[in-house]
């Protein structure tokens, strides 16, 4: 029948996938429209043409009316998709409607090391997401919508299974510790600002160095300067005394004497 689990499939926290939606809202979409006409015989690749035409993600709306997001959700825990197939629709970057998709799948479905591992480098994406709900739309970002995934109880109006906290994981060694481009831009600065101030220490340093060497050398200069200034006035001195002695040796006497008579 077109509402059973494809034969084969694995059970997903040891139940049906398709029980992971609530039993309201999997009755709803049953009944809806775009279930019978739109996703009936969708397979994994044909999914991907009707996720194509999203244009908000969201769970009721309206009087409790399935979104086409929440059916092609509940299509595809009903065919369950390899795991690469999955990864391939979370790598699709140019399609941000078939990547929500994908994410929430992982959210539910995934184990708690592959959900962190794949989930938190979206964190990074920023693009803008309609969001319908009871209370009409709004605008959300990836960002916001993937730290939902992973952080609240319920998103799109369906209770998420239980995670696992990163803070665990890390403590088990089941996964490493999570890169924030905020700490590494943080920590490049803190690197830029000690490496100016090594250099303005070394340039002080440097400058201490040389200072008493030329201060050295200006004394020397100086004392150069003043030694022969003390010489020259020395000789100035004895220069003037010789001349007044010379002055000084000739007698009135002789004076008188050599004058004519």
């Amino acid at each position: 029948m077109a509402n059973t689990t494809v034969s084969g499939a694995k059970a997903i926290h040891g139940q049906n996938p398709q029980y992971l939606v609530e039993t309201v809202i999997r009755n709803r979409i049953y009944e809806s429209n775009y279930w019978k006409e739109h996703c009936f015989a969708l397979t994994a690749e044909s999914l991907i043409d009707k996720a194509l035409e999203l244009k908000w993600i969201g769970g009721v709306y309206g009087n409790q009316r399935p979104t086409e997001f929440m059916c092609l959700l509940l299509k595809l825990l009903q065919i369950q998709p390899e795991k690469e197939i999955l990864i391939e629709y979370l790598r699709a970057e140019e399609f941000k409607y078939l990547r929500a998709l994908a994410a929430i799948y992982i959210r539910m479905t995934f184990r708690a090391v592959e959900v962190y591992e794949l989930l938190e480098p979206l964190l990074k994406d920023y693009r803008k997401l309609r969001l319908r709900n009871m209370a009409g739309y709004t605008l959300t970002f990836i960002d916001e919508y993937v730290d939902s995934l992973l952080t609240e109880e319920r998103v799109c109006d369906i209770i998420m299974p239980r995670l696992i906290k990163r803070q665990v994981l890390e403590e088990n060694n089941d996964i490493g510790p999570r890169k924030s481009r905020l700490l590494d831009a943080l920590e490049g600065r803190s690197d830029d600002e000690s490496n100016r101030s090594r250099s303005r220490s070394r340039s002080r340093s440097k400058s201490l160095v040389r200072s008493p060497t030329s201060r050295s050398s200006s004394l020397n200069e100086g004392s150069r300067y003043i030694s022969r200034s003390r010489s020259r006035s020395r000789s100035r001195s004895s220069s003037v005394t010789s001349f007044r002695s010379r002055s000084r040796s000739i007698s009135p006497d002789r004076m008188e004497t050599d004058l004519p008579t």
